[in-house]
């Protein structure tokens, strides 16, 4: 068996096995493709139409879930992925309006998040990939005195559940949601 020294400060030093030394960080889960961002209403997004510039330009999902866009009118986007409503413009335009179309599809600024509670500026506030419900707390100024700061209530958009979830980890927000930060009762 191999030993390893191990100075604690610099007033000791003990022998231990290399194994104890080494403890090997528990593979981490098997990575799932995240599901495709679905567009929502109220989203802006960047589409370009190569060599097309009154094609081209920045546009934004209506209440009714659709893409007013010009020469083939209303598309419906809501619930589309970036990639499937890209498709859906090539396919409109390329049915009598252009020969061949390339069209891109971003999204420019997402639906916000709504931070809700016993936060020091509860509002909306822009939503960012990656976004976790603590760094939204930390753009509406923290925790008031009163927050429990131990969970906090999560409801998706367009869903009619909250959910409970602890702030033990990481709790990923997703663009439109709202959070509630409860009260905490001495």
């Amino acid at each position: 068996m191999s030993l390893r020294r191990v100075v604690l400060g610099h007033w000791a030093a003990i022998a231990i096995p290399f194994a104890a030394c080494s403890a090997q960080q528990p593979a981490p889960p098997p990575t799932a493709a995240a599901p495709a961002y679905a567009l929502g209403a109220g989203e802006a997004l960047k589409i370009t139409t190569f060599g097309e510039p009154t094609l081209t330009g920045d546009f934004t999902i209506d209440a009714d879930g659709n893409l007013p866009f010009p020469l083939i009118g209303a598309i419906p986007a809501m619930g589309k992925t970036a990639q499937q409503l890209q498709s859906a413009i090539q396919n409109r335009l390329a049915d009598g309006f252009l020969l061949n179309p390339r069209v891109t599809v971003e999204v420019k600024s997402y639906r916000p998040v709504y931070v809700m509670g016993e936060v020091n500026k509860p509002g909306e506030y822009a939503y960012v990939p990656g976004m976790t419900a603590l760094a939204a707390v930390a753009k509406a100024e923290g925790f008031s005195y009163r927050a429990q700061q131990k969970k906090v209530f999560l409801k998706r958009a367009g869903e009619n559940v909250e959910r409970e979830l602890a702030l033990k980890g990481q709790v990923f927000l997703m663009p439109g949601d709202t959070i509630r930060i409860a009260e905490r009762y001495f």
